[in-house]
């Protein structure tokens, strides 16, 4: 028996396995090279990234919670300029794909950081992180408006021939009307769920636990959510779905291939265990000999429902 294919392809890019670490829990992808082989990796996806650079909110930014964490960074990052002139060169012998997550206040942002890296080799596709506030639209986040995220991505399609991921927000009414105004803007794929709003309180103190009072919670109190998002969209689209939410181990990621995620992204499991996404590439392949799989399309989407 020939050994199981678990590459999946986006737009013109083949990655070598499904399994993605998630934007915000692993750096530029540099930091966790003397501890994991990123190698093994189908892709690290970058901290968000904003045409300026951003301290973030102040501290305390992230707090544990029962069964996850809340975390209100404040897309601190380095901006688009020192990220061309310093990160930008470390990628050129990077062993696995690189996708940049890209964040932005107005659509003009994202434009910008699109086009000054869509010829770039290292970069092999964008993430867009719809879950800012547009403040030229009164601050109506992107990603819970259909219109304007139908149109913010097919402005971004114009400017580049790379892989665009959406990324879709929990927080909202009805999630697969997003997914599909992002297909229609010409998304390869869409990843979900971002976190979900949360809030943790100090007893002690009566005061918030994190400075910027709400953050948006992660971890495994989120996966039921999650995959039921997931199978939502998938009803839907007819793109490729990127599944994220609570995935610790390989259990956690079948459950989100059986019901209709073709890749999935490994995030909060890295701040436990920053082997997480290793070990899961590792137990898929296992998976998939033992049970005779020979692709992604034997499991995604399988899952048994009664009719």
């Amino acid at each position: 028996m020939n050994p199981p294919d678990l590459s999946l392809t986006l737009r013109n890019v083949v990655f070598k396995n499904p399994v993605m670490v998630a934007s915000g829990t692993f750096g530029y992808g540099f930091e966790y090279q003397d501890v994991v082989d990123v190698g093994e990796l189908g892709a690290v996806i970058t901290k968000s990234l904003t045409l300026d650079p951003r301290p973030g909110t102040p501290p305390p930014r992230i707090v544990e919670t029962t069964g996850g964490m809340l975390n209100a960074i404040g897309l601190a990052n380095v901006g688009l300029q020192r990220f061309i002139q310093e990160k930008l060169p470390r990628y050129r012998d990077y062993p696995t794909r690189v996708i940049v997550n890209v964040a932005g206040s107005h659509p003009e942002e994202y434009l910008a950081i699109v086009e000054a890296l869509a010829d770039q080799p290292e970069i092999s596709g964008f993430e867009l992180n719809f879950s800012c506030p547009n403040v030229k639209e009164g601050g109506i986040c992107i990603g819970v408006d259909p219109h304007s995220c139908q149109n913010l991505t097919a402005a971004i399609r114009r400017v580049t021939d790379k892989p665009l991921i959406v990324k879709l927000t929990p927080n909202v009414t009805a999630i697969e009307e997003i997914a599909l105004a992002a297909e229609s803007g010409g998304a390869d794929a869409v990843s979900l769920i971002n976190t979900l709003v949360g809030l943790a309180v100090d007893i002690r103190s009566w005061k918030p636990r994190l400075a910027n009072v709400t953050g948006g919670l992660s971890g495994p109190a989120i996966k039921p959510v999650a995959l039921a998002q997931v199978w939502q969209v998938y009803q839907a689209v007819q793109i490729p779905i990127i599944g994220i939410g609570g995935i610790m181990t390989v259990e956690d990621a079948l459950e989100f291939l059986l019901v209709g995620a073709r890749a999935i992204q490994v995030g909060t499991a890295t701040f436990v265990d920053p082997r997480a996404a290793n070990r899961i590439v590792q137990q898929l392949e296992q998976y998939f000999r033992e049970n005779q799989l020979q692709n992604l399309d034997a499991i995604v989407g399988k899952m048994r429902v009664e009719s």
